[in-house]
């Protein structure tokens, strides 16, 4: 039997894959027709001014989020010396893999299907064809929306999937027999090129399943795929910005002044810059008006998804506000519910890029400079930090280390997207910054968070040249260099030092979190030159 992605769709049924017997399978519905299917099934209900809000089913599991723990990769002869190995990428047998997916063929007899074919990558040259096949309207409304959807729809026809995601939350595994750790899994098998999600109701598995598909498969082709959002400038001036939850990454990618790429993940080729998807998955808990109108006018638009959001029973008015749920709270909208986007999806080799860091240690500047290797070690380290109350037993800022800005989704060794960045960089001499959008005149509880209006100032001025030619100090625990002015910024913020009162607590959190990072990045030592190494903090 041929592989799977290279067998075309045989109409109307799905016996290709072996799944027969359904009850009747609702073959690439646009976007009101989701609506009304997912309505009418009691999925979601419509919300004030249009958006989908996502009805959580009561019985157990109820997912709120991501379940990494759950996620395991296929070990087999094409994998084998391919893979990163470990926590992360947790090898699972292929044989248990073909018993599951019998299992959920024969889960799937008698029951409604949904199917959307859609692409993930707006480059031509480099596109996945993907088909996501889900037992919800709304996850086929959110396959829609975050990849790239298919307008023509004479060209339906013509569709080969070259990878298969199929989403079947009521699907429970079983710990013992199918070797995992919970009811949950989503199981991805490169090559079989299929992914099976079962036991959770998080749309964004389904998201960052085809994102792992693609780390996988780009840098074979040299390719580097990233984690980051994009957008570019009246001057054709296209910059990457990577970064954890809770950085800002998009907020700030978000800007007025600039046209947005994409919002989380891209390749890089030789041709310049391409989004993966087609939208954006947004993260809307305590969303404002005043702070972020774009994204907060999808909250009010059909065809956006809400998940995790509170809204009023009898107004349908939404609460963003309201974490009752989870502090998890997602919009999920297709990139034309913003009205300053590149609608080809694609820009030119990056002129900057930045890392952003929640730093609740308080101790890095709020910008600096950095050279190629720094650029490669900071890439390597992926640092934010967690603070207190967003995650139990964290009573005081925890370092979070997450190697490339997304670690769960990265199946090759985190050296391969780094040394492949950096030549890209070198190539196409990019400049690059660390920002913090952390905090500021003492840690967390302590000190302040930096002002979003300071941020941007900074980050603008990074983009737009204003702080080539300024004079720069070395920070003296991270090798930092940081301007000494920048035009509209307090010239006291800028190193962070002088904003704190107690210049001895401050010495000693700077060496905290300094030991941290050699800490953590004595790991990759054996992958990088001596410049990368050296190029973190002094201990």
């Amino acid at each position: 039997m041929k592989p799977f992605h290279e067998l075309k769709k045989l109409e109307p049924g799905l016996e290709y894959l072996g799944i027969r017997n359904v009850k009747k399978v609702h073959w690439n519905l646009c976007s009101p027709k989701l609506y009304e299917q997912a309505t009418k099934r009691g999925e979601g209900v419509m919300s004030h001014l249009g958006p989908l809000i996502i009805v959580r089913p009561t019985e157990s599991p109820v997912s709120t989020g991501r379940a990494p723990n759950d996620k395991f990769i296929v070990r087999d002869a094409a994998t084998e010396n391919k893979i990163n190995w470990g926590d992360v990428n947790i090898a699972y047998d292929p044989g248990k893999f073909d018993y599951v997916f019998e299992r959920i063929k024969a889960y799937m007899q008698d029951r409604e299907l949904f199917i959307q074919d859609v692409y993930a990558g707006a480059d031509k040259k480099y596109r996945l064809a993907v088909r996501v096949i889900t037992e919800y309207a709304w996850q086929s409304l959110f396959a829609r929306n975050l990849l790239i959807r298919i307008r023509d729809r004479s060209l339906l026809s013509e569709f080969t999937p070259e990878f298969t995601v199929i989403a079947m939350p009521k699907f429970l595994a079983n710990p013992l027999l199918d070797d995992i750790h919970s009811e949950t899994f989503i199981l991805v098998n490169f090559s079989k090129k299929m992914v099976l999600i079962g036991g959770t109701y998080y749309g964004g598995e389904i998201k960052k399943s085809v994102f792992t598909a693609l780390n996988y498969i780009l840098p074979q082709k040299n390719v580097l795929s990233m984690h980051c959002s994009a957008n570019v400038g009246v001057k054709n001036d296209t910059a990457l910005l990577f970064g954890l939850s809770g950085t800002g990454k998009t907020t700030l990618s978000a800007d007025p002044k600039r046209a947005l790429i994409g919002d989380d993940e891209h390749g890089w080729s030789d041709d310049g810059i391409f989004n993966f998807e087609g939208g954006c998955y947004a993260k809307v808990i305590n969303l404002s008006k005043e702070a972020e109108p774009e994204i907060y006018e999808t909250t009010r638009k059909f065809g956006t998804i809400l998940e995790n959001v509170v809204c009023d029973e009898e107004t349908r008015y939404v609460d963003l506000s309201n974490d009752s749920i989870t502090e998890n709270t997602r919009a999920a909208y297709p990139l034309t519910h913003l009205d300053n986007i590149v609608k080809e999806g694609t820009g030119d080799h990056p002129k900057n890029i930045i890392f952003l860091t929640a730093d609740a240690f308080g101790v890095l500047p709020p910008i600096s400079r950095l050279t190629l290797d720094q650029a490669a070690y900071h890439f390597l380290l992926g640092y934010t930090a967690k603070v207190a109350g967003t995650e139990e037993g964290v009573t005081e800022p925890k370092a979070t280390f997450s190697t490339c800005f997304g670690a769960p989704f990265m199946p090759l060794h985190p050296s391969e997207y780094a040394k492949l960045l950096a030549k890209k960089i070198e190539q196409h001499n990019a400049r690059c910054w660390l920002v913090n959008t952390g905090w500021t005149g003492g840690p967390y509880g302590t000190g302040k968070r930096i002002s979003i209006k300071y941020t941007r100032t900074l980050l603008n001025a990074a983009l737009e040249g204003l702080i080539d030619d300024v004079e720069y100090t070395r920070d003296p625990f991270f090798r930092l260099s940081v301007p000494a002015s920048c035009p509209g910024i307090p010239p006291e913020i800028l190193m962070p030092r002088n904003t704190w009162p107690d210049k001895d607590a401050y010495d000693a959190k700077a060496r905290q979190l300094a030991g941290l990072f050699f800490k953590n990045f004595k790991q990759y030592e054996d992958y990088v030159s001596r410049q990368v190494s050296d190029s973190g903090p002094t201990v």
